[in-house]
């Protein structure tokens, strides 16, 4: 077989992409949803460049990276290829203050942002040439320390600095929710609701980005549009 990197092979990682999209296209139609409604996030962390290429061949857009040093040397050495070209690159790691620069200069969405001072870093740092960054405010919706995330009670007044800053476009909200919780995604979709009706001037708010490899069809079912999937398409990581 073709190994990628002591990575699983090729058709391995490309039949395991099919059977997400298939599993999330089921989960759709168990929900009475479209298809088209939900989004797939490659979660691609700590996999190699030419895994990336080989999805994204294959018609994956959309890949997660969260670690900044290692994302950016796959970026790099993706935008040289033609397959590069359509590559939509999300954060979703933790944001520390010295890494706003690079983050603000080579992502096109930012899913973890919680606080002001770095949604105002990013904005001040985003290249002019580049369209505004799109970002989804992190929610910490059952208020677990070991999590970060701005709580529900914050998160109106980070809305309203956020909605200001010229160089971001606010999308949405992000969770990772505790797994013995399971009405997290249903309460996270209503105040992402709520939210919508509140500031009618967020024009693009559009984006609820929760569940992952073992909750995705839960998600699905209370109106997720992005799933962030990593181990059940790529593997097991070192």
């Amino acid at each position: 077989m073709n190994e990628i990197n002591n990575n699983i092979d090729q058709m391995t990682l490309i039949n395991n992409w099919q059977q997400v999209s298939k599993q999330m296209k089921q989960a759709c139609v168990h929900a009475d949803r479209q298809a088209d409604d939900v989004m797939l996030l490659a979660v691609s962390k700590k996999k190699p460049a030419d895994m990336i290429a080989t999805l994204a061949k294959q018609g994956q857009r959309d890949f997660g990276e969260n670690y900044l040093q290692e994302a950016i040397e796959k970026i790099t050495t993706l935008k040289t290829q033609p397959v590069g070209e359509n590559i939509v690159w999300h954060y979703i790691g933790s944001i520390q203050r010295n890494k706003t620069r690079d983050i603000a200069e080579h992502f096109d969405w930012v899913q973890t942002v919680e606080r002001d001072i770095i949604a105002k870093r990013l904005n001040d740092q985003r290249p002019n040439e580049l369209p505004p960054l799109n970002v989804l405010i992190q929610l910490n919706i059952d208020n677990e320390d070991s999590k970060s995330g701005c709580l529900p009670s914050q998160l109106p007044e980070l809305i309203k600095t956020i909605k200001e800053y010229e160089r971001l476009q606010l999308r949405g909200l992000m969770i990772i929710p505790a797994k013995a919780n399971t009405d997290a995604f249903a309460r996270t979709k209503q105040l992402f609701d709520e939210v919508k009706a509140d500031y009618p001037e967020l024009e693009h708010w559009d984006t609820l980005s929760m569940g992952m490899s073992g909750d995705m069809t839960e998600a699905i079912e209370n109106g997720t549009t992005m799933v962030r999937v990593g181990t059940a398409i790529f593997g097991q990581r070192a």
